[in-house]
């Protein structure tokens, strides 16, 4: 397994626990994040680019998949708003990667891990063309113009999904 943090900053070179925002988590402990190499897609954006990202899990049904996927082939898909196509074409990003023992799986579904000690990577990666990268990953990438009605029917789904920086979308 491989575990990374992605970030629009180049020059990061250690990783701090800090507390979570998220009020289902301790604000008491600081952690630093990871997630594992299957769910890097979910990451592959400029940070604020509001998506929706799904993939074949082990409850999906073939109903589903026929109705989001444009082929059987593919089994991982994010969507973006088209007013961030350019945004996401022009933008680099660099993968920090760690070391894995000090960290412990936080959300499967979303392939989050978490440790609670200063990090520091073992390598850096860059990444100028992130179209690129999604489709090396076997991506599917879709643009629209607002992403409120692919969430809504992706969260009423069987698929595996993610919802990230939402307050960034379109409005409704």
């Amino acid at each position: 397994m491989r575990l990374f943090h992605v970030s629009e900053q180049s020059d990061i070179h250690h990783f701090e626990p800090r507390i979570p925002d998220r009020n289902d988590l301790d604000k008491h402990v600081g952690l630093v994040w990871a997630i594992d190499e299957f769910h890097l897609p979910n990451f592959l954006t400029p940070r604020n680019c509001p998506r929706v990202t799904y993939h074949i899990g082990e409850n999906t049904t073939d109903v589903d998949r026929m109705n989001f996927f444009s082929t059987d082939t593919m089994t991982y898909a994010i969507v973006i708003e088209n007013k961030w196509f350019h945004i996401v074409r022009s933008t680099t990003l660099y993968l920090y990667e760690f070391h894995t023992e000090d960290f412990v799986l936080q959300d499967h579904v979303a392939g989050y891990y978490v440790a609670k000690t200063k990090q520091i990577p073992i390598a850096k990666y860059e990444f100028r063309d992130l179209f690129s990268e999604l489709i090396k990953r076997n991506v599917e990438i879709r643009v629209v113009d607002n992403l409120w009605n692919i969430a809504d029917k992706v969260k009423a789904s069987t698929l595996n999904y993610s919802l990230c920086r939402m307050a960034f979308a379109q409005p409704r």
